[in-house]
């Protein structure tokens, strides 16, 4: 029942969303959506946390209006909101309040001056507590006077009222503490957003099968993580992977994005999961260039960095400590090494960390190559190299890789090599890892044993022996042997072929001895 629930709610938000898809590109009509949905969900949990709060005086959040201790009650709400909510709204400035106000008689009633002061309120309530930088410039986002909701301000309002009256007729079902119907609704918005979104997807969103990968990856042998981290969150589906594969969900979110609007999204991902405001630390920084949790050690570290980007690659970054052990910095235009330092520099002794990469930094040379042996034969960390199929990230068809590092190794006399390119599903033009094709790498991983086209458990000493060039055909023997080839029956064949064309060139001959032309040959 949960799964068609959870089925059912998916396709109302998508189909609310396709309300303005007509009215503007992806882009926009994503973070409209989800940002009212976000306010939903707020007003929702404002409106059962004050609920909750004035029950033993047998009030509720309506009740106050015209109390004669209403300033008094409304007080202690709001300061109890702040502690456990992070947030603080009044009862005019919920959602539905506002939903039905503009719907009122049936009418198109004007509220998008309401709308835009509630945004702002919900952001200005935060101001000097606890969760002011969670929550600041959340809706910036969410232009109410962009000429993309429509060209009069009664077109604009007429499609807000719609939007906001279709969402309020939608049961979220927050009071089910067992489920994460909502999240899980938000996360395949995002996701389906991603799938349209071309090479831009690959700015948000990482395909949760590849998530559930990095996340089993890094919490192998665990029932609970301390934290965990990722240096460049998007709108944090992988950092939320991870806590779905352990027990104790007790743990904290750390995360860096560049982008703002990926940084707001992400901030409402983590609070529509129900993630507490001083449970998560996301920051909106370039993680290369200037980094946020730069002291700080983590139990489990997770990303797909942008794929061979560009980077300042500056001299003066070879006095930071994160890449001066190392005697060279990852190239300008690929910064794919950069990340991997970055992300070691931050890797707990007890930690794992598991990174999506092109499969250029199995192989290529130059700065690249001297980093890869560096982490191989002087500090050894590299724990496996897993290969993934071409085409199974949105807006790129390049073949990736997962590298799996560890400070600590078990293994630390060889490296395990698996071949896991040829094991998807294609679905029209995307290829996808089905559970069967991810249980496998999981398993091979555990095992830590040769089989053979799949994996291959390499000695150090075999890795030096090739110059620690990791490209995995080296590695992984998936050469498939041809049919011998019959050359009695081949010629045969060819015999036939020939009697027939002369038999062909003889009947064309003869029409043409008929028709008093000569022959074509």
């Amino acid at each position: 029942m949960t799964q068609e629930k959870k089925q059912q709610l998916e396709q109302q938000l998508w189909n609310i969303a396709n309300t303005l898809r007509g009215k503007m590109d992806a882009d926009d009509f994503r973070d409209y959506i989800l940002g009212f949905i976000f306010y939903k969900y707020l007003s929702e949990k404002m409106h059962a946390h004050a609920d909750y709060i004035l029950k033993p005086d047998n009030l509720t959040y309506f009740d106050l209006a015209g109390h004669k201790q209403e300033k008094a009650y409304m007080q202690a709400v709001k300061n109890s909101a702040l502690d456990e909510l992070g947030y603080f709204l009044k009862p005019t400035e919920l959602f539905n309040e506002l939903a039905k106000r503009g719907n009122a008689g049936g009418k198109n009633n004007f509220i998008l001056d309401d709308l835009s002061k509630v945004l702002t309120n919900i952001e200005q309530s935060t101001m000097g507590s606890e969760s002011e930088e969670d929550f600041g410039h959340l809706f910036e986002d969410l232009d109410l006077t962009s000429s993309k909701l429509g060209k009069t301000e009664n077109d604009k309002n007429e499609l807000i009222v719609k939007v906001l009256s279709h969402l309020n007729e939608i049961d979220f079902d927050i009071h089910n503490a067992e489920t994460d119907i909502l999240g899980d609704a938000y996360e395949y918005l995002i996701g389906k957003f991603a799938s349209g979104a071309g090479k831009k997807a690959g700015e948000f969103y990482t395909p949760q099968q590849v998530s559930s990968v990095l996340a089993q990856l890094v919490t192998i042998g665990k029932t609970k993580l301390k934290s965990v981290y990722d240096p460049t969150c998007g709108s944090g589906s992988l950092l939320l992977r991870v806590a779905k594969e352990v027990k104790d969900k007790n743990m904290l979110f750390y995360g860096q994005e560049s982008n703002p609007t990926t940084y707001n999204l992400c901030r409402m991902n983590m609070i529509m999961h129900d993630v507490h405001y001083k449970k998560f630390d996301i920051k909106n920084e370039d993680t290369l260039e200037r980094p946020q949790h730069f002291d700080q050690r983590f139990e489990a570290i997770v990303a797909n960095p942008p794929f061979s980007a560009e980077w300042s690659a500056s001299p003066l970054h070879m006095s930071n400590e994160r890449f001066s052990a190392y005697g060279k910095l990852a190239p300008k235009g690929t910064a794919d090494f950069a990340f991997v330092q970055h992300m070691v520099h931050q890797l707990a002794d007890n930690g794992t960390m598991a990174v999506v990469l092109p499969h250029g930094v199995l192989f290529r040379g130059g700065a690249e190559g001297h980093i890869r042996e560096h982490l191989i034969k002087d500090k050894n960390y590299l724990d496996a190299v897993i290969g993934l199929p071409a085409n199974i990230f949105y807006g790129t068809g390049i073949p990736t890789c997962i590298l799996v590092l560890k400070k600590k190794r078990e293994h630390k006399d060889n490296v395990l090599f698996i071949d896991a390119s040829r094991d998807f599903e294609k679905v029209k033009t995307q290829n996808f890892l089905r559970a069967e094709d991810i249980a496998k790498i999981i398993s091979t991983y555990k095992k830590r044993a040769s089989e053979d086209k799949y994996a291959h458990v390499a000695s150090l000493n075999e890795i030096a022996e090739n110059d620690y060039n990791l490209n995995i055909p080296r590695y992984v023997d998936t050469f498939e042997e041809e049919e011998a080839v019959n050359l009695k029956a081949v010629s045969k064949e060819l015999k036939m072929v020939e009697e027939k064309i002369h038999a062909t060139d003889t009947t064309i001959a003869d029409y043409c001895k008929e028709l008093g032309i000569d022959t074509p040959f």
